[in-house]
């Protein structure tokens, strides 16, 4: 591995981006040293679906002219990303993870896309994605599923559907990724890859450009390295100032005294439990708190976003297709057909009901905690046993409540507490709080830790 260029954003975006304006580097040469990690290490890991070299090296070096030219675009100037391909971007193609020709429902390139470019951010390439972003493992068996740079010797799920955003940010292919979370989706990956993932709170960024797997719970948010990469793009995606004043002591933070905390792997038990024990040490206050609502995820989720699946892709298009789709993807999506128009309505009625009740669960309370996954990433080649592929779809059992409470979470990687594989912790807070849950977020990882980065000696090609 010693011709393999280290990671420029080892350090994270504000050290580049200090490094970029004394500098010490230039755009072009980190998005050189981006590609040349891509061309060794991604044959291997499949985490990109396409790469735009050409176009991102152009780019690179218009941003370094800006630069040179006193024009400075901001703090994620001249940061090479990577995007999930349910996201449109102009001159690239967007699969949605499908083999078959969707294009016309993700539309042109929209907001986000354009302020980031507009940030000076340098696209380099589309990152794979479950098809349609249904599917929580990261398994995708018509276009590929990204290798978990965790274990290089067995092929374990990567999360989904965010999963090559998240393989991609860990393996340090790009400054960070864009992802999408309507269940889970940005959580789940940053949670197995060892990373950082904030989702946001539904609207707060604008998903026009995005493939709607569900328009009522799509949110789009970045997995990074750290919370203060994350705080980064939200400022810049936003507006919102991220404040880094946020004290431990006297924080006070829920944890759940039922579902979240239970059927949880050793692994995963122990490392929470450590990470818990640091956090009370440095001043925060762990209270118990009842959330018995969280069970009712299991017959949310499956009323609203499976048939909302199928409405923008139609019946008659989903039977044209499904042959050729992967298959959990299509089982999952088929489900929406079974969905009638009432229950979709009384599980939209009751989502509702659900975001005043969470209101009301978080009084008193800066947050709630708990773990991100219950089991730490699986080995693939295990799901062909039943009893296996059932425990991988509770992949999301932990994420997804804070979807249908309509709240916004982040995952902080706690692997560093001794788990031999990546575990994550969750911290969710009320809806619109998304400044305010990234700078808790701020104040905890210097207790915590951000763990280190994962050994990609044997997936050089």
């Amino acid at each position: 591995m010693s011709d393999l260029p280290p990671d420029p954003f080892e350090q994270g975006l504000a050290t580049y981006a200090e490094d970029l304006r004394a500098g010490r580097t230039t755009a072009e040469a980190t998005t050189k040293t981006c590609l040349a990690r891509i061309a060794a290490l991604d044959p291997r890991l499949g985490a990109f679906q396409l790469v735009d070299g050409e176009r991102a090296l152009a780019a690179a070096r218009a941003i370094d002219a800006l630069l040179a030219a006193g024009t400075d675009l901001g703090p994620l100037m001249g940061v090479p990303i990577g995007m999930k391909d349910i996201i449109a971007v102009d001159g690239l193609p967007t699969t949605n993870g499908s083999l078959h020709p969707t294009e016309d429902l993700t539309g042109p390139e929209g907001t986000i896309v354009h302020r980031l470019k507009a940030a000076g951010c340098i696209i380099v390439g589309k990152t794979k994605t479950v098809e349609f972003a249904l599917g929580a493992t990261g398994v995708n068996e018509a276009r590929g599923t990204p290798w978990n740079p965790w274990d290089a010797h067995s092929h374990r799920i990567p999360g989904g559907s965010s999963s090559g955003s998240a393989v991609a940010t860990a393996a340090g292919l790009c400054g960070f990724a864009l992802g999408t979370d309507t269940g889970g989706s940005v959580r789940i990956p940053a949670c197995f890859n060892g990373l950082f993932g904030h989702k946001t709170t539904v609207g707060l960024w604008p998903t026009d450009g995005v493939f709607p797997l569900s328009p009522t719970l799509d949110s789009i948010g970045p997995l990074t390295r750290n919370a203060g990469d994350a705080a980064l793009v939200h400022a810049v995606i936003t507006g919102q100032d991220v404040p880094m004043s946020a004290r431990l002591e006297g924080l006070r933070l829920g944890r759940p005294t039922s579902f979240f905390f239970e059927d949880l792997d050793e692994h995963v038990s122990a490392t929470i439990e450590a990470a818990l024990v640091a956090l009370t040490a440095a001043g925060v206050e762990i209270i118990d708190v009842d959330i018995p609502e969280a069970v009712e995820r299991a017959t949310l989720f499956p009323s609203i976003v499976p048939p909302e699946l199928i409405a923008r892709l139609t019946p008659e298009r989903f039977a044209k297709i499904r042959a050729e789709m992967d298959p959990m993807t299509a089982l999952r999506a088929a489900s929406g057909l079974e969905v009638s128009a009432v229950t979709h309505a009384a599980a939209q009625h009751r989502r509702v009901q659900l975001e005043a009740i969470a209101d009301a669960r978080f009084e008193g309370l800066d947050g709630w905690i708990a773990p991100t996954c219950p089991f730490v990433p699986m080995v693939i080649e295990n799901l062909h046993r039943p009893e296996e592929t059932q425990r991988a779809l509770q992949s999301s059992r932990n994420t997804q409540p804070a979807n249908i409470f309509g709240i916004c979470a982040a995952t902080l990687p706690i692997h560093q507490f001794g788990a031999p594989l990546p575990v994550g912790l969750q911290l969710m807070a009320p809806r619109g709080a998304d400044a305010r849950l990234l700078s808790m977020c701020l104040a905890i990882e210097p207790v915590l830790g951000t763990g280190a980065a994962p050994d990609l000696s044997s997936f050089q090609a």
